[in-house]
């Protein structure tokens, strides 16, 4: 399994720590920003593809910010891939 964390950038949220194994998204914690919606982001990709989260939250953004705790969350897991 593999655990890392991604300093965010832009967002309410200061970093988020992310398990995948064997490309499979185990389990997402995000430090800061909006509790309910990190949390319910964090459980809806439980079990989700690496491919498939980054699909679905990138580009999301917040209000008028060009990005999203969702977003970052895609930014996160391209690093994943980058480094992988």
């Amino acid at each position: 399994m593999t655990k890392f964390t991604y300093q965010t950038k832009g967002v309410c949220s200061r970093a988020i720590d992310v398990e995948i194994e064997d490309g499979v998204i185990q389990s997402v914690q995000f430090h800061g920003g909006c509790a309910g919606n990190t949390q319910g982001v964090a459980a809806l990709i439980r079990g989700m593809t690496v491919t498939e989260a980054i699909s679905r939250l990138s580009g999301i953004r917040c209000g008028f910010k060009s990005t999203s705790c969702p977003d970052q969350l895609s930014q996160a897991l391209r690093a994943y891939l980058a480094t992988n």
